[in-house]
């Protein structure tokens, strides 16, 4: 897990540096699977993403509204700018209120016990992704 979350951390430099929005590369080198991003999209305790987006979910009650609807995520970014911004949002909008899921360095206020480990999975992420891809319309 720590040599994933270093390959994200020099992915999100790199692109950083060369003034890129994205992260090319799946960082499992495997696609995700989208039915398992659906499912971590749409929990609370799991992905989060509904305490502040909207989206495609109509069996969840009380969606958020501070940030983006899901809905047409994937035809408004592309598979690696999606990926950035579930990976670490900051590098995008450094006053983002979106949690980096992925980066682990850098960060204030964490409980001790996550300390160091990522919200969601390098294989979390790429299945997230993999959803959030099918989002056309």
């Amino acid at each position: 897990m720590r040599l994933a979350a270093a390959l994200v951390s020099v992915a999100c430099l790199v692109g950083a540096a060369h003034g890129q929005d994205a992260i090319p590369e799946s960082l499992t080198g495997a696609k995700g699977d989208p039915a398992r991003g659906r499912a971590i999209v749409a929990n609370r305790q799991v992905g989060l993403c509904l305490l502040c987006h909207g989206g495609p979910f109509p069996e969840e009650r009380f969606q958020g509204e501070l940030a983006p609807d899901l809905k047409g995520a994937g035809a408004r970014w592309s598979e690696g700018q999606l990926r950035l911004r579930i990976v670490d949002s900051s590098r995008i909008n450094p006053a983002s209120i979106m949690p980096a899921y992925h980066r682990t360095d850098g960060l204030t206020r964490v409980a001790p016990a996550f300390r160091g480990k990522p919200i969601l999975t390098a294989e979390q992420i790429e299945d997230v992704v993999a959803y959030l891809t099918t989002l056309k319309d």
